[in-house]
């Protein structure tokens, strides 16, 4: 069948809850539409493979070279196949401040504050901390406590609590300052993506199809109205048409890929790759906002954690007999295992630093494999001054973007990454973190702040929350309206975080899969 009512494009994280909104009724041939493969594999599944998930799960991406960390190329991971970033990621759950929502309402985001998502992600749950003002059960997206996580990540949290950072159980409720350990999207021992919470239930349903290895070249416009799509598959190019109207859901990075292959976009940009322009739109592709990470990585010798060893190669064979056969162990890991959110600034609105955990020691993002056991300390600037954005390096649908994140152009954003950098090694530096015999491989002086400006610089990248890039907003300038339908085209809505008008305050796959439920509502009343 190549004839639809709704074609959604992209199966990550916010696609897989919109389509599965449009689709659940069954009044409504919806067809989801997926570059990568079905992401069934144990690399997916089990959460403490995910360093050995296949290349082509993760798109991948380079950089352009960013001044702003003396000219180097960064590098941009993010989840291809069936649950998108959601089947890669460290599956930490957090929706973000309150206040970052209130703040998008009165950007002029109508229906976008605190307590209009609220509702939407309660839905959504099946949360361990049982139903009430802040959660949800019964919603297919599983949402627990870690089975089994490292006495480490406990002790990261105790001796932020040496340092009178207050302890936090739930990130996600009535406040977000403080530490602990984060709550994950898992089930059972296993990770739980938004494509088995919202696609897997739905299998079988017959207006309902999803295309797997299918690359969305464009998308069709006429007069102004999206009719379809053309995609790529097993060699041969396909046009889908969508009677009612395409959701396009391919993230920060695809989405104004898409559009601008589709000829939607900055015209000049558009006219340089030889693209006839259809809609000469600035916006698309700009404002690029991302969390900028500081990283510190400890040597430990301890059985928890993880590294390149024999011995550590041992363990993990155990655990994965472990989590054959109880789905406990260290093969459960996430991780990110613990954090937690600090203010900084006297005069910040909300927490404007994040601290992650992770039970490795991770360098190069995980590339460079190390034989050492240990682990890392992450920070960063939760609410980035600093604006990149995406462009096409060609009009090759196969091409990867062009992303420039512009990380630390502004001073301020450095000014606080140096501050909360600086608060990591107190802690570290505290009991009962402290008492364990960790080597900081790399200490730095924080009290010399140009050594440590220049120390970051050299080392800075992203945490993997790329947002803004077709923003949502009331003004013309903007790429898609409050109801997250597109300014010019009828008939197409982008779901997905590039739609944030501003970085929301923590992990972006808990926001992005409320975008696309939400994004599901939008399209079923337009469609009345």
């Amino acid at each position: 069948m190549d004839q639809f009512d709704i074609i959604v494009i992209g199966a990550g994280s916010a696609g897989s809850a919109a389509a599965a909104r449009l689709a659940r009724d069954g009044k409504r041939r919806v067809c989801l539409i997926e570059a990568g493969g079905k992401n069934t594999h144990m690399f997916t599944r089990t959460p403490g493979l995910v360093g050995m998930m296949p290349d082509k799960s993760n798109w991948g991406f380079d950089t352009e070279p960013m001044e702003g960390l003396g000219g180097r190329i960064g590098y941009q991971p993010r989840g291809r196949g069936m649950g998108g970033s959601s089947a890669t990621n460290g599956m930490v759950y957090i929706r973000g401040n309150p206040w970052d929502y209130d703040n998008w309402a009165n950007l002029g985001c109508t229906g976008w504050g605190w307590d209009d998502v609220l509702p939407v992600f309660r839905r959504q749950e099946d949360s361990h901390h049982g139903a009430g003002e802040w959660h949800g059960t019964g919603g297919p997206l599983h949402v627990n406590k870690l089975i089994s996580p490292s006495p480490v990540a406990s002790a990261f949290v105790e001796a932020a609590e040496q340092l009178q950072i207050p302890r936090n159980d739930d990130f996600n409720g009535p406040r977000q300052e403080g530490f602990g350990l984060y709550d994950v999207t898992q089930h059972n021992g296993e990770r739980w993506s938004a494509a088995r919470a919202f696609v897997d239930p739905l299998a079988g349903k017959p207006n309902f199809e999803v295309l797997t290895d299918a690359l969305v070249e464009r998308i069709v416009i006429v007069n102004d109205r999206a009719t379809g799509v053309i995609i790529s598959t097993g060699g041969k190019q396909q046009t889908l048409q969508a009677a009612a109207g395409v959701v396009l859901s391919a993230g920060a990075f695809g989405s104004p890929q898409i559009l601008m292959l589709s000829g939607v976009g900055p015209g000049a940009e558009l006219t340089r790759h030889g693209i006839a322009v259809t809609l000469d739109k600035p916006a698309v592709g700009a404002d690029l906002q991302d969390h900028c990470d500081f990283v510190a990585g400890y040597t430990l010798d301890d059985p928890s954690l993880f590294g390149g060893s024999l011995k550590v190669a041992l363990r993990v064979a155990k655990g994965l007999v472990e989590h054959r056969f109880r789905r406990t162990g260290m093969l459960t890991t996430n991780y990110a295992e613990s954090g937690g959110f600090v203010t900084i600034r006297p005069d910040a609105p909300a927490p404007d630093v994040q601290y992650h955990f992770i039970r490795a020691i991770i360098q190069n993002h995980g590339r460079d494999k190390l034989k050492e056991s240990g682990f890392s300390l992450h920070a960063c600037v939760l609410r980035p001054e600093s604006r990149g954005w995406v462009k096409l390096s060609s009009a090759d649908p196969a091409a990867a973007p062009a992303i420039n994140p512009n990380f630390l152009s502004d001073q301020r954003d450095m000014d606080l990454l140096i501050d909360g950098a600086k608060l990591m090694q107190r802690i570290a530096q505290t009991p009962p973190l402290s008492t364990l015999g960790a080597v900081d491989r790399n200490p730095i002086n924080f009290d010399d702040r140009s050594e440590a400006e220049t120390r970051i610089r050299a080392v800075a990248d992203t945490i993997y929350h790329p947002v803004g890039t077709c923003r949502m907003g009331p003004d013309a300038d903007a790429v898609v309206d409050p109801t997250l339908a597109m300014k010019g085209i009828d008939n197409l809505w982008v779901a997905d975080a590039s739609i944030m008008p501003r970085l929301i305050s923590g992990n972006t796959n808990a926001p992005s899969i409320m975008i696309g439920e939400r994004c599901g509502d939008f399209v079923e009343a337009a469609l009345h």
